[in-house]
């Protein structure tokens, strides 16, 4: 591991050079660069996901933590090829002031030439994406709105802003759940006509299984709250033939309860981070079906058919705490 404290970006370029040469093989046939917006305390996190995620997609890893946006500018940066992170380089830079504002100055050097990009925010996802620069020159963004205060308003503003190439980790938590679901119906052609979703309200990742069965199967799903479960307690299906499909969580596995035939117990594990961030990394075309859930949940009408690409729309968080201080302070 190489380390550098206020040093350049320049400097990061030279030295992540230099640990290439030295590393030989272990740095080449990189099949993408990966960023990641990570909060401080989690950025031993995010280094255990993409080494995951490395070992089946060798990457470059650019992981940007922003810090105090009104102190005085500085850049620190840990260099890591190989190692610890397996086939992947790492760049861990620190910024803080207004340095923090202008990540891409230091970023956009760095990426690996001649592969996609992703974004990855592994902290509250953005508003919206077009404000920070480091989503704009992504191929494929990565959010996880679980990570935000309320889940479910974060995944609908996902749909407000939604642009072909976004994806959530909220819609990767499913795929086990929907592979279940959709194989209960290899042996029938009955028609669907009823779902019943049993969750907590504050759940994403039922909201947006609601939307996907809302958007595949064109009827109306309803929501049962519980406290029972933290997660995505069941699912239920009603026939048109009055038969009836449903899936029920318990520890890591699924109790598949069907008409006319015995339970089963399928596999239904909580994957790491890693896993999940690696599933997203497989594709970097547009997620269709993600998008016809996250608008059928949202309400939203044709997310397949906006622009894939987006215009930076520069935001200065500093300048707008300060305009809402004084109307803070004459409040108190």
């Amino acid at each position: 591991m190489i380390g550098l404290w206020d040093t350049t970006g320049n400097e990061v370029v030279k030295a992540l050079a230099a640990e290439r040469r030295s590393a030989g093989g272990v740095a080449s046939g990189l099949a993408l660069t990966l960023i990641a917006v990570v909060e401080e305390k989690k950025v031993r996190e995010a280094e255990a996901a993409a080494t995951i995620a490395a070992s089946a997609h060798p990457c470059r890893l650019l992981i940007v933590v922003r810090s105090d946006l009104d102190g005085r500018s500085r850049l620190d940066a840990e260099i890591v090829v190989g190692g610890r992170l397996g086939p992947a380089e790492a760049v861990v830079m620190r910024m803080y002031g207004r340095l923090a504002l202008h990540a891409e100055s230091v970023v956009m050097p760095l990426l690996a030439p001649d592969v996609p990009v992703v974004s990855w925010w592994h902290e509250e996802p953005p508003n919206m994406i077009a404000n920070d620069f480091l989503g704009v020159v992504a191929d494929r963004r990565i959010t996880d709105s679980a990570q935000a205060p309320d889940p479910v308003a974060a995944l609908r503003q996902r749909a407000i802003d939604y642009a072909p190439g976004d994806t959530d980790l909220t819609w990767t938590r499913i795929t086990l759940w929907r592979s279940l679901v959709a194989g209960a119906f290899d042996a029938t052609e009955a028609r669907v006509i009823g779902a019943k979703i049993v969750a907590p309200a504050k759940d994403p990742t039922a909201w947006l299984m609601l939307g996907w069965l809302k958007a595949r199967l064109n009827i109306e799903p309803t929501m049962e709250h519980t406290d029972r479960s933290p997660r995505l307690h069941s699912v239920e299906l009603q026939c048109e033939n009055g038969d009836y499909v449903r899936v029920t969580r318990e520890e890591g596995t699924a109790l598949f309860s069907r008409s006319g035939q015995e339970d089963r117990y399928m596999p239904l594990p909580r994957r790491a981070v890693g896993d999940e961030l690696a599933e997203e990394l497989r594709r970097l075309d547009a997620d269709q079906i993600y998008a016809d859930a996250l608008g059928a949940m949202a309400g939203v009408a044709g997310l397949d058919h906006r622009l894939p690409m987006r215009v930076h729309v520069w935001k200065d968080p500093t300048l707008a705490a300060r305009a809402a201080a004084p109307t803070d302070a004459m409040a108190g």
